[in-house]
């Protein structure tokens, strides 16, 4: 069977964009509606999503889960897979039995699993609210996106999905502030808000007008009536996804997805390790940082205004993404889609490199910020690109074999992440070692709780916590985590520039 045979469906073509304000003024208000819902489900989702290994890690004395790193992984793994295999199946099931009704479902959810977390403070109580907030989230997202692709067009679609992504992001922009916030308070708060901003999306249901109903419900009726053959959902699921187009998408993207994740799994407890951000509050503010409850807010400061709390620093991602996503997206929608991902593969590499090279705070705000154009370039361009590719009745389907590669990658990240990052980046397991070097027992060393071993390092030995901080960095190899990490991403760049040459083959062969 011939390669073009195999991918019969699936229109490889690239379509000339619309100018940047033709675009925009094509977008229509099913548009802007589903982004709204997206951008207040991601407040609440980033919310609990940027904080969860700070959670996780901070003792129980502090309200915090107090567990290993290696148990953190277990939760956030089984999260990601849960999360990116599931819209296999309920995309489909969103083509066939609405976007309106799966969103709906989803939303109680993911009520469900905020409260979970908040009412059951331990591993399985946060294993089980992470489950459900992975399943509504499985379920959310064809739904969503599937409408989109209905409601914009070949011509605009580099835009639309560009500004969707920067709409996305002023919710994960604003979630983790969110978290910032009430877990200064408790982190029961956290939970109990988020549960209460996902309800938000309700009221944006009662608007809510689901485009190509009538030719969902026509087929619906051809169906029943004999007229039109549907296969079971799990073989018709099977048959789209067995096409090289697809195979070959889901393999070279899983390690870019390796590396996205890291950033929010993994980099915040690196910065509340081992990164001093007063230094960038002291070159703003000067010595006393500010009292400014607005600036300590949007900036994701302490409560005292003398630091950057690790959420505040990933913001910078998001807070790029939401003011400049558009601007990238005019670019880019210049050049092919594979050429586009390639490019962000390339700088998020760099910006993971220079995480692992040093630790002074305004480096890792350089590091964030080329992240950041990195992903506007290749995260918008994913959903573009299998929307495009997509058969007619299939959209949501497709949308949701989006999520495969960011699956694997995921679910290999969320266990192997958090590992790494123990084995050559943990302050706590430094701290310990250090301790029995300095003269603890071993027997005292053990008894000491999950979570402050260098709090007990700074009590123990009567010197402070940022010479201690300097002392433990240069001892170990804290960079060979991040090394590890931009070395799977190298793999993935060498798989998408081989895909974006296939692809240009078979683009030419179905011309």
């Amino acid at each position: 069977m011939s390669q073009s045979s195999k991918l019969a469906g699936n229109d490889l073509s690239e379509v000339k964009q619309l100018g940047m304000w033709a675009s925009i003024m094509s977008l229509g208000y099913i548009f802007w509606l589903v982004g709204g819902m997206e951008l207040v489900e991601r407040i609440a989702y980033y919310g609990v999503k940027a904080s969860a290994g700070l959670y996780a890690k901070a003792p129980v004395s502090e309200g915090g889960l107090g567990i290993s790193l290696s148990d953190y992984g277990i939760i956030i793994s089984t999260w990601a897979i849960l999360q990116t295999f599931i819209p296999v199946f309920s995309g489909g099931i969103s083509d066939r039995v609405g976007y309106k009704e799966t969103i709906f479902a989803s939303t109680i959810i993911k009520i469900g699993g905020y409260l979970c977390m908040a009412w059951f403070p331990s591993f399985w109580g946060f294993m089980a609210g992470a489950m459900l907030l992975a399943a509504g989230t499985g379920i959310f997202k064809p739904g969503i996106q599937g409408t989109l692709v209905l409601a914009t067009r070949r011509d605009n679609s580099s835009m639309a999905w560009g500004i969707f992504y920067q709409v996305v992001n002023i919710g994960g922009f604003l979630g983790p502030l969110v978290a910032v916030h009430m877990r200064q308070l408790s982190w029961d708060n956290v939970f109990y808000a988020c549960a209460a901003i996902i309800s938000l999306n309700f009221l944006f249901l009662l608007t809510y007008k689901e485009p190509g109903k009538e030719a969902r419900l026509e087929r619906q009726r051809k169906i029943k009536a004999g007229e039109l053959k549907q296969e079971f959902l799990w073989k018709d699921a099977w048959n789209e996804l067995k096409k090289p187009v697809v195979i070959y998408y889901m393999l070279v993207f899983a390690g870019f997805w390796f590396l996205f994740n890291s950033l929010f799994d993994v980099l915040p407890i690196h910065i509340a390790e081992w990164v001093d951000t007063s230094v960038i509050v002291t070159s703003l503010f000067g010595e006393e940082g500010t009292r400014s409850g607005i600036l300590q807010f949007w900036l994701g400061l302490n409560n005292e205004g003398t630091k950057v709390m690790p959420e505040g620093m990933l913001n910078l991602n998001a807070g790029l993404i939401m003011t400049s996503c558009f601007l990238v997206a005019a670019l880019t929608a210049k050049y092919r889609i594979t050429t586009a991902m390639l490019w962000g593969c390339l700088l998020s590499i760099g910006a993971f490199v220079m995480i692992g090279a040093t630790h002074a705070a305004w480096y890792i705000v350089l590091a964030i910020a080329m992240f950041s154009l990195g992903e506007m370039m290749i995260s918008p361009k994913k959903n573009e690109f299998m929307g495009n590719i997509a058969p007619e009745g299939k959209k949501a389907m497709y949308l949701g074999f989006v999520m495969l590669p960011q699956g694997i990658g995921w679910g290999l990240e969320g266990y192997f992440g958090p590992k790494l990052y123990e084995m050559y980046a943990s302050k706590e397991k430094f701290a310990r070692q250090m301790l029995g070097e300095e003269g603890m027992s071993a027997a005292d060393v053990a008894a000491i709780p999950n979570g402050e071993a260098f709090s007990h390092l700074v009590e123990f030995t009567g010197r402070g916590s940022r010479e201690l901080t300097e002392v433990l960095y240069n001892a170990h190899n804290i960079g060979m985590a991040w090394y590890i990490i931009a070395a799977i991403g190298t793999i993935s760049a060498v798989g998408i520039f081989i895909y974006g040459k296939w692809l240009l083959r078979m683009q030419q062969q179905q011309a």
